[in-house]
């Protein structure tokens, strides 16, 4: 799942949704997560089943964050 860089997400929002919403993300990881897809224009934030990942897609996309569509299976 990959959320993409935009111009109206702060890097604290990015890093703090990533921390609220995927697990084994902390605070300081999601900080690391906002700096690579400021830099890179995108960044994979999950990487597993399908389920999970269409739930926090939903969730983190609520959340405001420009997201990369899900790819099917």
């Amino acid at each position: 799942m990959i959320v993409r860089n935009d111009d109206h997400n702060t890097f604290e929002h990015v890093a703090r949704t990533l921390a609220r919403f995927i697990p084994g993300v902390t605070l300081a990881r999601g900080h690391e997560i906002a700096n690579v897809i400021h830099s890179s224009g995108q960044a994979i934030v999950y990487s597993g089943m399908q389920e999970p990942a269409e739930h926090y897609w939903e969730q983190l996309k609520g959340a405001g964050l420009t997201m990369a569509p899900l790819e099917q299976c």
